[in-house]
């Protein structure tokens, strides 16, 4: 059986719809289900709902075979998997935001944001030292109430920012949906993951050439 690790939210509804325009026979009810392991015997497929965060963790352990991440969580974990297919699904972008009008602290700047990692390298990268306040959830919060002069987040139509009265200054990634597989369970189920990604990648070619 082939275990496949997906996030909650807006990711799962999407990556269901592509197994299932890619032939996997899903159930119905698969949709609205509460449980954390959903198993579909006909496909021999298991599936287990995680946090965004955390699939790359059960799949780098093995607990998971396959998983479906978002890129900003791959840049962040910087896991030990290997990164297959580009499903071009929740489409968004990491960029750097803050009040209009408002420059960086020059003595201390503060930048707030769920993504560390992603964030230090990016201002090292710039040549700027800056403080990385690490939260992990409302983030839009921090420059409002004098935490940090910044932050980096994920922005998909810049509605929130927007009704934060944030604006965005700079551009640091764009974002999908990738494939993600287990070293060892590549040798050891090549077969069934193979077909998956086979499978996966023309229903991702079609949606390309549907919208050009």
């Amino acid at each position: 059986m082939l275990t496949i690790a997906m996030p909650k939210g807006r990711i799962f509804s999407e990556a269901v719809e592509l197994l299932r325009k890619s032939g996997y026979k899903l159930p119905d009810e698969f949709d609205e289900s509460r449980k954390l392991i959903l198993t579909v015997p006909e496909e021999n497929i298991r599936f287990i709902l995680a946090k965004p965060m955390d699939v790359g963790t059960y799949v780098e352990h093995g607990v998971a075979d396959v998983g479906i991440a978002g890129k900003d969580v791959m840049m962040e974990e910087e896991r030990d998997v290997f990164e297959v297919l580009d499903l071009k699904i929740s489409k968004c972008h990491l960029a750097v935001a803050g009040l209009p009008d408002t420059k960086m602290n020059d003595i201390a700047p503060k930048v707030a944001t769920k993504y560390p990692n992603v964030a230090s390298k990016y201002f090292r990268e710039q040549g700027e030292q800056v403080e990385i306040i690490h939260l992990n959830g409302s983030i839009e919060l921090a420059p409002l109430i004098g935490l940090a002069d910044r932050i980096v987040d994920i922005v998909s139509t810049g509605r929130t920012l927007k009704e934060n009265g944030l604006v965005e200054f700079e551009h640091i990634a764009d974002i999908t949906s990738r494939l993600i597989v287990n070293p060892v369970s590549y040798r050891m189920k090549d077969k069934p993951i193979d077909m998956l990604v086979e499978r996966l990648a023309k229903t991702v070619e079609e949606g390309k050439e549907d919208s050009d």
